[in-house]
């Protein structure tokens, strides 16, 4: 068996290994673009399979394409959604900023294997397998069917995960008071459930300024073809592919109600990506609090205790180091650069056609993933486990100068001010401090002076 075959297209001839299933045009941006190691993200072929079945049953529905056609095309897509053939998509990132290359390698591909199929020459890639359809219309809905899927599927879960063992922490540590903390300082006290409960609602709020994001992901790009005015598009192409995309995933995709717009804009996709931006500044918070108040065992807070999932150092026995957080605080930095390029790309919409979405679903995919991964990986093996240390709560409450501040109304502002200040620098304890300046008696003192209260 020869080593290559030769495929023709409009620009000659091409070499093509003998045992792969796309053409001329796969093999020519395999050739043109030999740029970094990034592949498109298999979400997205995934998307792009679904999308190449629903336009081939459309087609049919409509005449463009036979039923025998649609069968071929249908086959070989959803053996593409079970995970057969990945390799068969080995395009780079950096290539056309269309992702013409990509579309033309599906359309290769689904082209030799339905032929294979079918035992017959009955699939085109342009005529047949991209009827209806153009590399900039199917592009960007298949980018935005990635998006709408990935985001519902694994994101939102990983995070719903998350309050899940956020409120059940709450629950465990109800009534244990702490010492807050402001400005890296000493502040008044709250209950440890009300620490917890502000980290739910972090991911609570990013959780639902995502799904404000989804209703404009959802809008498709489908029918507008070469520059937004649907050139060899059936009448409705566009409503009954999202019918059949409904069908399939669940999601209620609609077409994008200007084309022109889909085309050109990724505002959407910039939208997405800052929540995104927001939910990690979010989980860079927690992970970092969470870190802190574990620091120690003996020199640091150590307030709460966290699993020890395995030894922390190289050098020093039996150390144990916050690792979910820190693998968590490096995700959240990658996904905040990913939000700088995913903006940067989107401004490039020049006339009818934005000419930077591959990059654009690169790094959105990444986002997605990594944050799904890390927020998953950090409930189970961080928040499952994590314990108040509560003797060591109790100690720094009470050793707390700003349990004066529930003397303000008593003794007043400066007076309260003085008797912190005398505890700092004559290193004794807030009731000794107010006895030697004879502000309040003994009993006074324990009187006012209750964390509970404070509360």
């Amino acid at each position: 068996m020869s080593e290559y075959r030769i495929e023709e297209d409009v620009l000659g001839k091409v070499k093509v290994p003998a045992d792969k299933y796309w053409k001329s045009q796969t093999q020519r941006s395999l050739e043109n673009f030999p740029i970094g190691k990034e592949t498109m993200p298999k979400s997205l072929l995934y998307a792009f399979s679904l999308l190449k079945e629903a336009c081939a049953r459309a087609n049919a529905s409509y005449g463009k394409i036979t039923q025998e056609q649609c069968d071929a095309i249908c086959h070989v897509c959803q053996q593409i959604q079970e995970g057969q053939y990945l390799d068969q998509f080995p395009l780079h990132i950096w290539q056309t900023g269309s992702g013409t290359q990509t579309n033309m390698n599906f359309n290769e591909v689904i082209t030799t294997l339905g032929n294979l199929w079918a035992h017959a020459t009955i699939l085109h890639p342009n005529d047949t397998v991209n009827c209806s359809q153009s590399s900039n219309d199917t592009f960007p809905t298949a980018l935005h069917m990635m998006l709408a899927q990935k985001t519902r599927e694994e994101l939102l879960p990983a995070c719903q995960k998350m309050v899940d063992q956020l409120q059940k922490l709450e629950k465990e540590n109800e009534g244990i008071i702490k010492i807050g903390r402001t400005h890296l300082q000493d502040a008044t006290p709250l209950y440890f459930s009300q620490e917890l409960s502000g980290y739910r609602s972090m991911i609570e709020h990013s959780m639902r300024q995502i799904q404000e994001c989804l209703p404009f992901v959802d809008e498709l790009a489908i029918g507008a073809t070469a520059v937004g005015t649907g050139i060899n598009c059936p009448k409705d192409f566009d409503e009954k592919i999202c019918t059949i995309l409904k069908e399939k995933t669940g999601i209620d995709f609609k077409p994008d109600p200007n084309k022109f717009h889909a085309l050109t804009s990724k505002d959407a996709c910039v939208m997405l990506s800052g929540a995104l931006k927001g939910l990690a500044c979010n989980c860079m918070k927690i992970a970092n609090d969470i870190r802190w108040l574990a620091s120690g065992p003996r020199c640091g807070i150590h307030e709460i205790e966290i699993p020890s999932n395995e030894p922390g150092s190289s050098i020093m026995p039996g150390k144990v180091n916050p690792t979910q957080c820190e693998a968590l605080t490096m995700v959240a930095v990658q996904v905040m650069g990913n939000d700088t390029t995913v903006g940067i790309a989107a401004s490039q919409g020049n006339f009818e056609l934005n000419v930077f979405m591959p990059v654009i679903a690169y790094n959105l995919d990444q986002s997605l993933q990594l944050l799904s991964d890390a927020i998953d990986s950090f409930t189970k093996r961080c928040l499952v486990g994590l314990k108040a240390d509560q003797k060591t709560m109790d100690e720094n409450l009470h050793h707390s100068l700003m349990l004066v501040t529930c003397l303000n109304p008593v003794i007043g502002y400066e007076k309260a001010g003085k008797t912190s200040q005398y505890a700092y620098h004559h290193n004794c304890s807030l009731k000794e401090a107010i006895l030697h300046l004879g502000y309040l008696s003994e009993e006074e003192f324990d009187r006012y002076v209750d964390p509970k209260k404070m509360l």
